[in-house]
Parts: structure tokens; C-alpha cells; sequence
């Protein structure tokens, strides 16, 4: 399954066209018992890196989620990366901007949510909805779109310089099985809250939506910050292919815990030492209470 981030991966330079990706799982997906005690193995690996991110604290990752609605953000991020310490890691989600942000550039309140060293930062979607819902929605024109992507380009460019690790996941699914996944939350109340006056009315401009992420994922993918489209009807198969990757990009920032700032052979003879008195207290009042 190693395979995995160079099969989804968009190689810089690539117009992406998706009729060309295919939102099932590959047809030697194979058995889903086995996929998901796999995804646990890779969760235990990625959570046992994640600690040593952030104790090391001198590099950072920071993980993008777009899709279309229904595209299985949330359910990434509960079954991926649920294991994690909550010290050193954090989901940032981006609303539609407020007054103050929308007095700013684009891209103002996206930097001071970036991780910080040792972390890692999840974005439920993120500051590309600047070239999604406001070029699908004509908020701003063609030529502030295109400024916006060499914006974006810098500015991942940025934070790589200072050590932080991009990887940026496009949740791949069908217009069919975005209505399917529409219809179960509406016969289900336990899924009532997910469901949103934009949703359904939005699949109007799913062309328009796809045409934009094409757009982005073409201008965007870079060796710093790769974009991967990630097959989505499958919820099993995304989540596997998620954590692979993940995993992948963990081992590939080769962390390095720091060394040990005490002594430990004077620890451990002091350890010893106490252990020791403890053992021979513990006899001694054994005894006391035998008389």
C-alpha cells in the first residue's frame, strides 16, 4: 500500500482533469476486514510519530481537507486522526469570514492558526474556499482568482521554509453518492445537525465546483505542498489511503526525539537506590505487623 502516495499524488505542472480519477476504491482494494486492521496499525504508527513531532519541536505538519459537501471531511478526521495526543495536535475549521477578516487579505486569518513547531493542524477546509466558493460564486474576479494561486503557492512556500510539512487531501466523491449521503442524513436524526441550507441547493453548480478544484489542484500541487485526490465513495478506502499517506509523510520528515538533558546512569543509580529502601520498608513493616 506504500504505493499509495505516489498513485494519488498530483505531480507539479499536471492539468488535472477528475473524470480522470475515479471516486471508487481501486478494484485491488481488497478484503475491508483487512483494510481496516491495516488503518489500525498505520493509526498506532501515525500517533506513536505524532508524539515524537511534538516532542522533538522543530518541524510542524500541517494537513488540508477540501471536498465537495458530503465528501467525508469530518469522518477523516474522526477515524485518521482520532488517535492522536491532543497536546500536539488540532483541527482548524474556516467559516465563512467575518467582517474583520473580509477588511484583510485572503490569507490573513489562515497564519496565525498555521501549526507551530512540534504540531500538527488539521484545516476543515481551508483558505483554498478563496478559489472555490468565491470563483464557483463569482466573488472575485478571474484575475484576483489568479493571483490568488501564486498567493497560495508563496505562501506554502513560506511555511515549508520554516520547517512545516504540507499535505493537502481533495475527498473525491460522486455527485451520486453525495445525494445518497444527503438522503441518509435526512432519514437519520442522529445526522440531522449535518445538514445545511447551502447543501442541497449548491449541487446546482456541481460543475462549477468541479471545474474549480480542477483549477486549483492543477495550478497548487507542488513538491512542497502536494495535493492528492483521493477516491471517496468508499469510506473504508479513504480513510486507509489518508493514513497511509500520513504515515508516509511522518517517516519521511525523519524526527529525531531530542537527547536525554539529564545523566541517566546517576538517574538510574539514584532510582535504584530509592527502590531499594522502598523494598526494605516494605519488609520491615511486614514484619512489624507478623508480630
Amino acid at each position: 500500500m506504500n504505493t499509495l502516495y505516489e498513485r494519488f499524488r498530483i505531480a507539479p505542472g499536471t492539468r488535472v482533469d477528475l473524470r480522470n480519477w475515479d471516486p471508487e476504491p481501486p478494484v485491488d482494494f481488497g478484503d475491508r476486514e483487512k483494510a481496516l486492521k491495516l488503518l489500525g496499525e498505520n493509526n498506532r504508527r501515525i500517533a506513536r510519530l505524532q508524539n515524537d513531532l511534538y516532542f522533538e519541536n522543530r518541524q510542524s505538519l500541517l494537513i488540508v481537507l477540501q471536498a465537495m459537501d458530503a465528501g467525508g471531511k469530518d469522518g477523516t478526521i474522526n477515524n485518521v486522526f482520532a488517535a492522536m495526543n491532543p497536546q500536539g495536535c488540532r483541527v482548524q475549521s474556516f467559516k465563512t469570514p467575518t467582517q474583520l477578516e473580509q477588511s484583510h487579505d485572503f490569507l490573513w486569518r489562515v497564519h496565525t492558526v498555521a501549526p507551530r513547531t512540534g504540531e500538527v493542524v488539521i484545516f476543515n477546509r481551508s483558505y483554498y474556499e478563496a478559489v472555490l466558493v468565491e470563483k464557483v460564486h463569482a466573488f472575485a474576479s478571474e484575475r484576483e482568482i489568479e493571483f490568488r494561486y501564486k498567493a497560495i503557492n508563496h505562501f506554502e512556500e513560506l511555511l515549508n521554509f520554516h520547517r512545516t510539512r504540507i499535505v493537502k487531501f481533495y475527498l473525491h466523491i460522486s455527485k451520486d453518492e453525495q445525494l445518497r449521503r444527503f438522503m441518509r442524513r435526512l432519514e437519520s436524526p442522529a445526522k440531522h445537525w449535518k445538514i445545511s441550507a447551502n447543501d442541497y441547493p449548491e449541487r446546482k453548480f456541481w460543475n462549477d465546483y468541479i471545474a474549480a478544484f480542477e483549477a486549483a489542484l492543477t495550478h497548487c500541487s507542488s513538491a512542497a505542498a502536494p495535493w492528492f485526490v483521493i477516491p471517496a465513495n468508499n469510506k473504508t478506502f479513504r480513510n486507509l489511503a489518508v493514513s497511509q499517506i500520513i504515515l508516509q509523510t511522518l517517516e519521511d520528515m525523519k524526527i529525531r526525539v531530542p537527547e536525554p538533558s539529564v545523566d541517566l546512569q546517576q538517574t538510574r543509580k539514584l532510582a535504584a537506590i530509592e527502590l531499594a529502601q522502598q523494598r526494605k520498608e516494605t519488609r520491615r513493616n511486614k514484619a512489624q505487623k507478623e508480630k
